[in-house]
Formats: structure tokens, sequence, C-alpha cells
């Protein structure tokens, strides 16, 4: 079984072929019971094994996640088969954006991993109206690699609602020398210390481009870069005026930022995501505790805390970040700061106004 997030992933080259799957998951968490520092090296062993039951999340859980922004759902349409890195998904677009709206949530950005999702952004809103959906456009093999093309080709859709612009994650270089497949093509963003020139070219587009209908402004995201290779990014778009960045689940496999280099990402003007999906399930790499003390260390203000579910057999993506909230809750976070990690700061990510105050009634599936 293929696995995403903490788990090692198991990597081919080749064409995409989709071999989709949709069944709906109920999800919860576990504490773990590794520090911060062993967890960062004894990450492989995902959540998601057969056996383990996710909880429901609580009508508690379920109130703190009002207003929120999930800037990273893995969700159908997307492909799973013997070409692809990835797990099949447990949930569809439509179906994820139904429950969204319903439990108060703002809105979510649909990840795929080899195509761009502002179509799908574009369709969701339609048939969910009153959720605010994104898409973003990744830059692995599918699409050609680090392609200033398909940024462009994001930004135009339809709408305007793609907004993302994901460094490689899947067929990043860092990534690929990772998995149990080190000798198969790679996309580089980073040469003798310095960001490629396609690298500079899509920072360049991402600074000066706004989307299609909407007027939006683009997001950097690092992707699975090396932490030291994420630092290089984000330097490189800080210099070229780029408003919008985040270091994507910077604390875990396969990037391993230290606190001391999410705060140099901080100091340089990106957020700092933090993904559910590390520290749940039967196996979470990180303790709870182990992860309040790096997001507290962070600062609030810059730390993002999005899901990365949306995996066969894991909690559904909406579902998740309730369960982990309060799970924070317990950690000692208050309404008010988690409000400000899953609401207030993935907007101003995503250069939108404040939150609206939640007008959705909260009830369980």
């Amino acid at each position: 079984m293929k696995r995403e997030g903490t788990a090692r992933r198991v990597l081919r080259s080749g064409p995409i072929i989709g071999v989709l799957a949709a069944a709906a998951a109920i999800g919860g968490a576990a504490a773990g019971s590794r520090t911060l520092g062993a967890a960062q090296t004894a990450q492989g062993r995902g959540a998601g094994e057969p056996g383990y039951i996710w909880p429901t999340p609580s009508d508690a859980d379920l109130r703190l996640v009002r207003g929120a922004i999930d800037i990273h759902t893995h969700l159908d349409p997307d492909s799973a088969g013997p070409h692809s890195s990835q797990q099949a998904r447990s949930i569809d677009v439509i179906d994820a954006a139904k429950r969204a709206k319903a439990i108060g949530m703002r809105g979510f950005v649909i990840k795929q991993h080899y195509d761009q999702s502002a179509q799908l952004a574009y369709v969701v809103r339609r048939e969910v109206p009153g959720l605010e959906v994104f898409g973003l456009v990744g830059q692995n093999l599918a699409i050609g690699g680090v392609n200033p093309a398909a940024v462009y080709h994001m930004a135009e859709v339809k709408g305007g609602w793609g907004r993302l612009v994901m460094m490689p994650t899947w067929d990043g270089e860092n990534n690929v020398k990772r998995s149990d497949q080190p000798g198969r093509p790679f996309v580089s963003v980073v040469r003798n210390g310095q960001v490629t020139p396609e690298v500079k070219d899509v920072i360049s587009i991402i600074a000066g481009t706004k989307t299609r209908d909407s007027n939006g402004e683009l997001v950097i995201a690092t992707g699975h870069s090396s932490a030291e290779e994420a630092l290089a990014i984000l330097r490189e778009a800080r210099r070229q005026g780029v408003a919008h960045m985040v270091a994507t689940h910077a604390i875990g496999n396969p990037v391993f930022m230290t606190v001391q280099q999410m705060q140099e990402a901080v100091g340089l003007g990106a957020f700092i995501e933090f993904v559910a999906q590390y520290a749940m399930g039967p196996k979470p790499a990180f303790t709870l505790a182990a992860y309040a003390d790096a997001m507290r260390k962070v600062g609030i203000d810059s730390v993002i805390i999005s899901t990365d579910f949306g995996q066969q057999g894991r909690i559904i993506p909406p579902d998740g970040l309730a369960v982990f909230a309060g799970l924070m809750k317990k950690e000692g976070f208050t309404d008010k700061e988690l409000h400000r990690m899953m609401a207030d700061n993935p907007a101003r990510l995503l250069g939108l106004p404040p939150a609206p105050a939640p007008v959705a009634s909260v009830g369980r599936r």
C-alpha cells in the first residue's frame, strides 16, 4: 500500500495512470511518544495501518474550525496506480466541500502533485457555493518540472482560483534521493548552492502575475525541497518581491527543518505549515507536545495548521482538521490562537480579507 506524509514513499517513473477511488473515511488522532529530534530521524512509519480506528470529531472540535482554510488537502479525482507515487484518495472534491461547508469552514486548497487544480476549484465553487476553494500547480515531471508555462496556465484558468505554485514534491531531487529509487529522474531546484534559472523564472512569474478574473496574487510553496533548498528558494522569492510564501510541512519528511531554520524562514517572510498528519494516527512521527512546542517557538502569527489528509484509509480532511484542533487545544492553545493558525494566517497567505463570521450550522455526517 502506498503512503504519503510521514510514511516512506515508493516512487516510480513513467506516465500517470489513474485508478481512482472514493471511500468516505471517519477520523481522529493519537498522541505519539517520541521527541522532536527523534521524530525527525524516525519518520518513515506513517499512519493509516489497517485496523486503526480514527475517532470522530466532537461538537467541540467542530466548533474550532469555523472559518478555517485547510491549505493542504488531497482529493479525488486524482491518480493512483502502478506508475503513480501516491495513495488513492478517500473522498472527492465535491463531497469534501459539502462537509467543509457543513461544519462552517471557510474553504480549502486542492493539492495535486501531478496536475494543476484551478479547474477543480472553479467547478467546486459552482457546485458548493459559499465555500472558498483554491487550486495549485505542482512542479513535477508530469507538467514538465519547474515550468513557467504551467504557472501561467494555472493563473489564466477561468475564475482565477489557482493560487499556489508548489516547488517539486514527488519528483523533487531531495524527495527522490531519500526514496527507494534514488536513481530515477528528478527535478532540481538548487545547483551548486544557487537556485536554478528555471526556479528564478517561476519566482519572477509568481511575483508579477495576477490571476484571471479574481486578480489574485500567487503564492510560492517550497514543496518537498530540503531545508537548505527551501531557504534558498525563499531568499530568492524575497529578493524578487514575492508577497506570499509558505514552507511546506517544514518540520517533517522529507524537509526536516530545525526550529532555527523555520525561524529563519519566518524572517524571510514565510509562513510555516504544520500538517496534522504528522502528529496523528497509530504511529505519529511527532508527539503532540513536541509539535505544539515547535509551533510556539516559531510563533503563532507565522504558523499555518493544515491537514495533508485525504489518503484512503485515513480521516477525511475537514474532520481531521477538527480533531487535530481539539488535540492542540488540549496542548494549551486557546480558541483565539487556533483561529489565528487555521483561519487568519491561511487567509493572509492567500491574500484574502479576514474571515467573516461563520453562518453554517455544525452537525454530524
